[in-house]
Parts: C-alpha cells; sequence; structure tokens
C-alpha cells in the first residue's frame, strides 16, 4: 500500500464532525486529506492541486454536489479525478443524477467505513485498502468455479 502515502482526498461537506471523522480514519492509513465546505472552494482547489479523489455532498451552502460533480468532470476524466457523492440524498433520482454529473460511485449517509474504503480502494486501484488486506481469488469472489 505504499502508493497510497502520497495520494489525495478531496472531502467536500458542510458537516464538521462527518469530515473529522473521514479525516480520522483515512489520514492514518496514509491519505492526504483536505476538506473544504464549500463547493466553489472544492473547485478552487482542484485546480491548484493535485487531487486524486473527491467526496462530495450534495448538499451544500453554495452550489450544490451535482454542480460540482459536473464541473469537475468537465475538466477531469474518470481516470484522473474518481468522485464519490456521500450524501442523504437516497432516492434513485438523486442517485441517477449523481450519476449522469459524472459521479462514480454514490453512497448514502449513514454509511459503513468499510463500504467507504472498499469504494475508495477500487477507484484508485488499492486492491489491499478494496479488499481488506488480500485480493480475491476471483473477479466476482467466487471461490471454487
Amino acid at each position: 500500500m505504499s502508493e497510497v502515502l502520497r495520494k489525495r482526498i478531496l472531502i467536500v461537506d458542510d458537516e464538521a464532525a462527518l469530515v473529522r471523522m473521514l479525516e480520522s480514519q483515512l489520514a492514518p492509513i496514509g491519505f492526504e486529506v483536505h476538506a473544504v465546505t464549500h463547493g466553489k472552494q472544492a473547485l478552487s482547489y482542484a485546480a491548484e492541486h493535485n487531487v486524486d479523489l473527491a467526496i462530495l455532498d450534495i448538499n451544500l451552502p453554495d452550489i450544490n454536489g451535482y454542480e460540482v460533480a459536473k464541473e469537475l468532470r468537465r475538466v477531469y476524466s474518470p481516470w484522473v479525478l474518481p468522485i464519490i457523492m456521500l450524501t442523504v440524498r437516497d432516492r434513485p433520482v438523486d442517485q441517477l443524477r449523481g450519476f449522469a454529473h459524472g459521479a462514480d460511485a454514490y453512497l448514502t449517509k449513514p454509511f459503513a467505513s468499510i463500504e467507504l474504503f472498499q469504494t475508495i480502494g477500487l477507484l484508485l486501484g488499492e486492491e489491499a485498502l478494496a479488499f481488506g488486506g488480500e485480493a480475491p481469488r476471483f473477479p466476482l469472489g467466487i471461490d471454487g468455479l
């Protein structure tokens, strides 16, 4: 997991407790975490820094997460900057809208940390993070076939 050590995650969420929790879980495993509370701050930060993955809430004080994702996707391909929507909006139409605006994954709050870690690991190609230390023997995890 040595390559993870320099990967930068941008968290865009105005819930301070959630941001602190994510930072406390991601920093010890080697991620550099930068958090902002507004969509415009996220766009500015991404333009000025090398960001490897963005975690976006939809409900933000200025522009919403859909618009942030749309603008990020206009500039960065999914291979350069994967986007995870992490939000309380759990209706299928919200998920579809998230994907239509450029999200690569859509998780709803409350969420399980392992689900977020697996999603981050899969999007960044970090099998050890995605599969808890070891990659599955088969792509679908089906043993014995």
